[in-house]
């Protein structure tokens, strides 16, 4: 009984029922039923012996009154249960009833109707038993000169069915579909009868080839298709016509289906690793990614490139620019991975061209309606531009101008991109440095609105002027940026001009001027001001309008005072380093005197009524700093270091970093290419003939020696032994444990019966049940199990998201009364999130643009006592190592800002879960005196689930107790 449905091949999705008619129902529903409740009624019989109830006694009725119908859906149920049914009678021998059904299956090879031959011919390939099968051998061979394709290429099938698992039956077979393929006309047909003849016999598959070889590029495109694969087969077991197969496979390269020339260029590269041949597959497959529509065909043919490129290293250099062309496509992810490629294959040779495209592609990006999600694919575009230009110096500064002369026309986003890429290149390329910052100080009138990129200018401006005419040009720039000074003297005039205007505009009534009506008001600077309702609607719209100001100052009048501490920083760094390279004293000193009139005029329009938000205590801390620091910088030369020095020491170490995780990067990238002088040699000679090492399929023998060998490992028994969960008790009649295994998105859960008692438990089944996102797709079928028996059964569950899940349920089975059950209920058993957490890693700017958007904060209170782990780390950076290991999160601070013992750790974390789901973190912590360490931890994510699910992990806030 347990084995009943071993021989089947079809799959039917289970149609649960809440409840389960009798046999007598069944019979009674296919005597007097319809052919549509009889369909019905098929369709539960099925369901039912799938369950695991073979239905022995219901045979005979679906024979009498199933099998003589006429209805085609019917007839195709009557099949399946035919597949599923038992055949064979205790002793092994084939049934009585069969003889009937064979009857009816030899009638049905012989219908006039092609679908209902069809579909018998497709059963006869999932029939094993001899005695059934020999009656049918001469309808089955009568088949292959049926008059329709359908029938005829179900034949071939069947044919080739029976011969290799009866091969006595039909010893004739390759002969024959031999025979058949030369008469056939039919495309289809030929092509599942050259697959079927390859399956059972190679040499006659190699001797059909042989004929028609020259006929091959003109034959239809699944012919070809078919043929493919055997020549891919054939040349690594007959190597002497791997010659004629290439020049073959080259002709197939101009084929007009898409799929042959994808299969031929596939071929071409299993072949030979000549670099001709390995250039001209990757154009096709080039060529594919532009003409295609599909974005799904775009994207795996230009993964094959990739895969071409890494394991023939500059050979495929001369297809970049022809890979670049791929930007036309409209979807993102397209251009991304094109692009993505196409900057691992730049070169000194062709890098002018790149970057003359990607100018190009660039200036589209200006027009917000030339691409979808322009914003993103202007942002890609720049950070290509950044890699050409780190990458070939030569090109930097026409990349760099570029950008520059654009910046106005991008929007925050980009321009805050392009400042950050300016930073790097002023830093790294210093014969450009005059240039750059003469520019960058003509933007500051057309920064409007941006502060992020003002401030960037501004601290390149002050960190790179370097020379007295770039001093005088940047001073220039920023007072004509910021207006006249003192701003609250300035703005207190323009607003009584407004009031005054206001006045003089006003309408007569009845001939007589408006009178005056409201109030005096004193303001920031001692005068006076009349208010009235038409000056204060008046000074109200001049506040909105920011167009009449300068950039710099509508920046600090809407209250934006981190700029305004930047503005002061750089003015501090221009005149001290105006001092060290002029002799000019007396001009030294007028600067430093309006240096200092620009920040307390900054400090006094933050106390005052002009400007949308008081200034903090902070930036005015800051500021008056850099006044004192002014006043002082001559008498204490400290000040001049921590201004000229240690800021730009502070850039060039995190651009080293960042310089040293690239090279890092191409490092591991390149040792994963290279060959090692002890590499194990794979000899294709002496290697088996059977076809099976296709396509560098072969595997290493040392690999497969010491593949699970770690005692902890994955696949190793400790690995599997710490994910088997005790689902019920040791007294309990049936003993039940489960193997979780995590499939990407399922689970599997192998569970183990045991029957503790000596009776046999009757229709024993695993009911499973769950809480959360997760939903039961394969249920455990219904079984005996004998007294002290064991017995193992599967369920498959599917994870939708990452959010917290629960898989309850119980045994259930026969009591001593048939109308009784018994039931034994299980323990939960709880999804762990970590097997759909992975570490991953983003930049600084990404993280901060997620850390804002996402809208779900779990924040999790960390207090716990250090331990001594087994390499005796004890402090906070042992602390962030192991929580990392808990959540599987990487760290994305760097090395550099966490060296060195401190009391006190802050830092950012991210993961991403297999749903695309992203995790981001920030610690915050101290270790007291004693070793304790407090603080806390905040989670973010876009969706609630994950936020919760990461902060509840088990022993999240003891992670200092754990010991590696």
């Amino acid at each position: 009984m347990t084995t009943f449905l071993d021989s089947s091949y079809s799959l039917i999705a289970p149609d649960i029922h809440p409840d389960t008619p009798s046999l007598q129902d069944l019979r009674n529903a296919l005597e007097k039923g319809s052919d549509e409740s009889k369909v019905e009624t098929m369709k539960r019989i099925l369901t039912i012996m799938l369950n695991g109830d073979p239905l022995p006694s219901l045979l005979m009725h679906i024979i009498r009154f199933v099998m003589p119908s006429k209805s085609k859906q019917l007839k195709k149920l009557l099949y399946l249960y035919y597949e599923v049914c038992p055949k064979l009678d205790a002793q092994g021998k084939l049934k009585q009833e069969m003889i009937l059904v064979c009857n009816g299956i030899r009638m049905d090879l012989q219908h006039a109707n092609e679908y209902i031959r069809g579909n018998t011919l497709r059963f006869l390939c999932k029939l094993r038993e001899a005695e059934l099968i020999e009656p049918l051998l001469a309808p089955a061979r009568g088949c292959l000169e049926h008059r329709h394709s359908y029938v005829r290429k179900n034949a071939v099938w069947a044919v080739a069915s029976i011969y290799q698992h009866n091969e006595s039956l039909l010893p004739d077979a390759p002969e024959l579909l031999q025979a058949f393929l030369e008469g056939e006309s039919d495309g289809t047909c030929k092509r599942n009868a050259f697959a079927a003849l390859l399956s059972i016999s190679h040499e006659k598959a190699l001797e059909y080839l042989s004929g028609v070889f020259e006929g091959i590029p003109n034959a239809a495109e699944l012919l070809q298709l078919v043929e493919l694969e055997f020549i891919r087969k054939d040349a690594l077991q007959n190597a002497g016509n791997k010659a004629r197969y290439l020049r073959l496979i080259f002709d197939l390269l101009e084929a007009k289906d898409s799929t042959v020339v994808y299969e031929a260029a596939s071929s071409l590269t299993a072949l030979t690793s000549n670099p001709v041949a390995v250039e001209a597959a990757a154009a096709k497959f080039v060529d594919l990614a532009i003409k295609e529509s599909d974005n799904n065909v775009k994207l795996i043919v230009l993964e094959k490139v990739n895969t071409l490129r890494l394991s023939h290293p500059g050979i495929l250099d001369d297809l970049t620019m022809e890979i670049l062309r791929v930007l036309s496509s409209p979807d993102l992810s397209v251009r991304q991975k094109a692009l993505d490629l196409g900057m691992e294959m730049v070169t000194s040779r062709n890098v002018e061209e790149v970057v003359m495209l990607l100018k190009k592609e660039l200036g589209k990006t200006v027009d917000e309606g030339s691409y979808e999600k322009n914003n993103e694919y202007r942002s890609l575009l720049i950070h290509a531009l950044h890699q050409s230009a780190i990458r070939h110096p030569d090109i930097a500064e026409s990349v760099v101008g570029l950008l520059m002369d654009a910046i106005s026309d991008f929007n925050n986003a980009s321009a805050v991109d392009v400042i950050s890429f300016v930073k790097e290149v002023v830093e790294k390329f210093p014969k450009m440095r005059s240039g750059i910052v003469r520019r960058l100080a003509g933007t500051l009138g057309e920064g409007r609105g941006n502060g992020k990129v003002v401030r960037g200018v501004l601290w390149v401006v002050g960190e790179y002027s370097t020379e007295e005419r770039d001093i005088q040009e940047a001073w220039k720039a920023i007072r004509g940026s910021l207006g006249e000074i003192p701003i609250v003297a300035s703005e207190a005039r323009a607003l009584e001009g407004e009031q005054d205007g206001a006045e003089e505009s006003a309408p007569a009534t009845n001939g007589h001027a408006k009178e005056k009506t409201g109030s005096k008001r004193v303001l920031a600077d001692g005068t006076y001001a009349t208010e009235s309702a038409l000056t204060s609607t008046n000074n109200t719209q001049a506040k909105k309008d920011g167009a009449e100001k300068p950039p710099l100052r509508q920046l600090i009048l809407d209250g934006d005072y981190f700029l305004a501490t930047v503005l002061a920083s750089t003015l501090t760094k221009l005149v001290m380093r105006h001092s060290e390279i002029s002799n000019d004293a007396a001009r030294t000193n007028a600067l430093r005197a309006e240096a200092m009139l620009i920040m307390i005029s900054i400090v006094r329009v933050g106390q005052s009524s002009f400007v949308k938000a008081a200034i903090d205590e902070d930036s005015v801390d800051r500021i008056m700093s850099c006044v004192r620091s002014l006043a002082e910088f001559a008498k204490r030369k400290e000040l001049e270091g921590a201004f000229l020095e240690d800021t730009r020491r502070a850039f060039r170490d995190m651009v080293q970093v960042e310089e040293k995780k690239r090279r890092e990067k191409e490092d591991v990238q390149k040792a994963e290419k290279a060959v090692q002088v002890d590499d194990v040699l794979n000899l294709r000679q002496l290697a088996k003939k059977d076809g099976a090492s296709v396509e560098g399929g072969e595997v290493e023998d040392l690999e497969l020696a010491i593949q699970g060998s770690g005692v902890e490992g994955e696949g190793s028994l400790g690995g599997k032994l710490k994910r088997v969960v005790q689902l019920t008790g040791f007294s309990d009649p049936v003993y039940a444990e489960a193997y979780v295994q995590v499939h990407q998105f399922d689970i599997i859960l192998d569970v183990l019966l045991v029957n503790q008692t000596p009776n046999t438990l009757q229709n024993l089944s695993v009911e499973f049940a769950t809480l959360g996102d997760l939903k039961v797709v394969e249920r455990p079928i219904t079984q005996n199990l004998g007294g002290m028996d064991f017995l193992n059964v599967q369920a498959t569950i599917k994870v939708s998201s990452t959010d917290t899940g629960v898989i309850f349920g119980n045994v259930v089975y026969d009591g001593a009364s048939s109308l009784d059950s018994e039931v034994v209920i299980l323990n939960d058993v709880h999804v762990d999130i970590m097997d759909y957490i992975v570490p991953a890693s983003c930049s600084e700017a990404a993280f901060r643009t997620m850390w804002t958007e996402f809208e779900w904060e779990n924040k999790v209170n960390i207090s716990t006592k250090m331990v001594a782990g087994a390499e005796g780390g004890t402090g906070l950076r042992e602390f962030l190592r192991r929580l990392g290991k808990v959540t599987n999160m990487r760290c994305l601070t760097p090395e550099a800002g966490l060296g060195g013992e401190c009391r006190f750790l802050s830092a950012n974390l991210y993961a991403r879960s297999v749903f695309g789901e992203d995790a981001l973190a920030n610690l915050s912590v101290e270790q007291e005196a004693d070793g304790l360490v407090t603080g806390f931890m905040r989670i973010r994510s876009r969706s609630q689930g994950l936020a919760l699910s990461l902060g509840s992990l088990k022993g999240l806030g003891k992670v200092g107790e754990m010991v590696s």
